[in-house]
């Protein structure tokens, strides 16, 4: 099974940067990128239409009519719509998740962003969340694409990652070190 997976992931990273390459050369990037995530996000959000994309049984016909009806609503670019009904057609459809979210961490590289995540106990307004983002492109002297979650399981403190180096000053890391001190004495 891992074999398929990495079979999948290395698909995946082709097919996204034919679009990265695609789009480029074509000067749609943001415009691509845009709809990308906005397909990304339909996807995450709707439980059906994730099911619907993924089952086997779909017809070609209907998964080509729902990406034009989907064109038509969310006014995708033509560059990017043609992809979608390209994937179709080659029965890799299946991964397009996978490749889009490749395609947008292409783009990402590609302007120098760094991708970081901040978990807090506490929810921070979008004030606070810009300051932070500003204050880690600052410290690591380069664009960062803040990903933040509010997570009150932390119960107090922050969990920062930025590409491989995290801290975490969470209460709860620190109640899970107290722990395993005690266990091992």
């Amino acid at each position: 099974m891992s074999k398929n997976k990495g079979f999948s992931s290395t698909l995946a990273k082709r097919y996204s940067l034919a679009l990265f390459e695609l789009a480029n050369e074509s000067n749609l990037l943001s415009q691509v990128e845009k709809n990308s995530s906005a397909l990304l996000s339909l996807i995450s959000k709707n439980k059906d239409f994730n099911n619907f994309i993924k089952d086997p049984t779909i017809s070609q016909d209907i998964l080509i009519n729902t990406i034009k009806a989907i064109s038509t609503n969310f006014k995708l670019e033509n560059l990017f719509e043609n992809f979608l009904n390209f994937l179709i057609t080659k029965r890799r459809f299946f991964y397009i998740d996978q490749i889009l979210k490749n395609f947008v961490e292409t783009c990402s590289e590609k302007r120098g962003e760094i991708k970081a995540e901040i978990k807090s106990a506490k929810a921070l307004t979008p004030l606070e969340v810009d300051k932070i983002t500003e204050e880690l492109s600052n410290n690591f002297s380069s664009k960062i694409k803040l990903n933040y979650i509010h997570d009150q399981n932390l119960i107090g403190g922050l969990i920062v990652q930025v590409g491989s180096t995290m801290i975490d000053t969470s209460i709860k890391n620190k109640l899970l070190q107290i722990e395993n001190t005690m266990k091992e004495a």
